[in-house]
Formats: structure tokens, C-alpha cells, sequence
């Protein structure tokens, strides 16, 4: 019997980087759900509107989310009705100042049947607001949109198990590059939650792209590209410069600092089931959290 091709959109945008307020999305902390189940939509809050500080966030409860409660949280004033819900900062010092990261949490359940629902989140903040209501015409990829709405992917029984399989990713970034530079890295953190393998990845924004490892060998640094990488469960497993990482060649454009690049990773599990991860990753000179002007040895191949 062959095996399954599973294949799931999620975004990264929100990850400690700094780039533009305009991809500082308000996501879900699981964009992932069951048809049919309960559900806990968490709604991840990490920047203000231009740097001024959030003062309310206000979450269009959609089709395919039903019997929302939402939750209250301390120093905030709570509204609700049937279709919307509304978080209000009871004072100065409850607002959320820009770059601090807070959750909003309704939960409830979906209804039966597999099929993307979009979350629509007005961000109201002292000055200004931003509203995060994009849904792509078709599909479900959010490539280029500014302001795209909160995506839960809602999947049958098999599918969402299959979902579950899929690690977290965390501090994602790719190097940027110059006008005639023709390979350039891709790094994250991976964590498993069962035994998977990263067999390879593809990004329309090159060539090829390939799973490489640096180590030395005797007194030399030598590169190779390799077939696969073993993911145990629960341990983190970092694609970094100067070891296991992404390189991307043969690379189509320069890829511009404070740009995404839509990057495609390929697992395999136990079973044999080849699970893809789609992904939109923030183009950098730094890794995330890095100082300010760190200076950052560049990728060589």
C-alpha cells in the first residue's frame, strides 16, 4: 500500500524577529483542529500597531466555531455576543506594550466536515488599529496579504491525526542575500512530538533546496548535503549556521531582509507516511534574538 501524502499550511510570521508591524500577525497557538470536537482557539498577540500598545482585541467568531466562551483575563473588561467577542484593557497598564506576547482564549468546538476557518481579529490600539480580516480568494495560503485573518485548518479524523504528528517550529529565518549570490541558509529549531524524520524541503524561491551539514573533519570544515535527519520526540533538534541546516540554491531573486519566503518541509514517520509542513519564514541577516548589529558569519558553499 503506498503511503499517505499529508499536506498542511501554517504561517510563522510571529517568530521574536523584528519585521514590519505589517507581518506581525495575530495567530493560533494550535491552527490545527478535529471535525466534529472541542476546540480552544488561542490567539497569540505579540506586537502593537506601529509600536503603540494593544488596548483591545476583538475576535469575529466564524462559520464552523460554535458554542464559543470565551475567557476572561485579569485587568481586561470581557464582551460578548453571538458573533463577535471583545477584549477591552481595563487600564494603562493592563494595555499590551508592543512586543509583549499575550494569549486571548475562547473555547468551543467545530462543526462537522473538513474545511479551512478563518478568524478575523480587529487589533485596536492607542493609536490606530490594525485589522487582520485577509482571506486569500481561494486556497488557503496568505503569501503577500499584509493583514491575513487567523487560519484553523479543520480535518477529519485521520487527517488531524496525522497533523498532530507535525513538530513545532521555532525561530525560523532565512539569510538574506545580494544581487548575484546564488546559495544562501535556511535555520530553525524542530521539535517532535513522536519519531519523525526530515527528508527534504523545497521553497519556490530557489533552485534546490537540501538538507546540508557542516562539521569538521580534521583540521577542515566541510560540507555535504544528507538524506535525512532523525527527530526525537520532546528534543530539540536545530537547523543552525555552522552545523545540520536549509540550503538554498540556485536562488531566483535576492531575498530581501523583512520579506517572507514560502518554504516547504518534508517528514516521514514510523508508518512510512510522508507528512508535508508549509511555512512562511522571515528573511534576516540574524538569528532571532540576536543583539542589534550582531555580526553573523556568512553562509559559504
Amino acid at each position: 500500500m503506498t503511503a499517505k501524502s499529508f499536506s498542511l499550511s501554517l504561517s510563522f510570521s510571529l517568530l521574536a524577529l523584528a519585521v514590519p508591524v505589517a507581518q506581525a500577525h495575530v495567530t493560533l497557538e494550535t491552527p490545527v483542529a478535529e471535525a466534529g470536537a472541542p476546540y480552544q482557539a488561542v490567539f497569540r498577540v505579540g506586537h502593537g500597531c506601529n509600536k503603540s500598545p494593544t488596548t483591545a482585541i476583538t475576535v469575529r467568531l466564524p462559520q464552523g466555531f460554535v458554542s464559543a466562551k470565551p475567557l476572561p483575563r485579569p485587568g481586561w473588561k470581557l464582551d460578548a455576543t453571538p458573533t463577535a467577542v471583545t477584549w477591552t484593557a481595563g487600564s494603562k497598564e493592563a494595555a499590551l506594550a508592543d512586543g509583549t506576547r499575550a494569549d486571548f482564549v475562547i473555547a468551543g468546538s467545530t462543526t462537522r466536515g473538513a474545511r479551512p476557518v478563518w478568524f478575523k481579529v480587529l487589533q485596536t490600539c492607542e493609536q490606530g488599529s490594525l485589522d487582520w480580516a485577509d482571506v486569500p480568494a481561494q486556497g488557503t495560503s496568505t503569501a503577500g496579504m499584509k493583514t491575513p485573518a487567523a487560519l484553523l485548518q479543520v480535518m477529519d479524523a485521520r487527517d488531524f491525526a496525522l497533523a498532530k504528528a507535525l513538530p513545532k517550529v521555532e525561530a525560523a529565518w532565512v539569510r538574506g542575500s545580494v544581487p548575484g549570490q546564488q546559495g544562501t541558509g535556511g535555520f530553525m529549531r524542530l521539535i517532535a512530538r513522536e519519531p519523525l524524520q526530515l527528508v527534504g524541503a523545497a521553497t519556490p524561491a530557489a533552485g534546490i533546496a537540501e538538507i546540508h551539514e557542516m562539521k569538521m573533519e580534521g583540521d577542515v570544515m566541510r560540507m555535504r548535503a544528507v538524506d535525512k535527519v532523525d527527530l526525537v520526540p520532546g528534543t530539540p533538534f536545530e537547523l543552525k549556521p555552522g552545523g545540520y541546516h536549509l540550503m538554498l540554491m540556485e536562488l531566483k531573486q535576492p531575498l530581501q531582509k523583512d520579506t517572507l519566503v514560502p518554504l516547504t518541509l518534508l517528514f516521514r514517520n514510523a508508518a512510512g507516511a510522508q507528512l508535508k509542513m508549509e511555512l512562511q519564514v522571515p528573511v534576516s541577516m540574524q538569528a532571532p534574538g540576536a543583539p542589534a548589529g550582531a555580526a553573523t558569519e556568512p553562509h559559504k558553499h
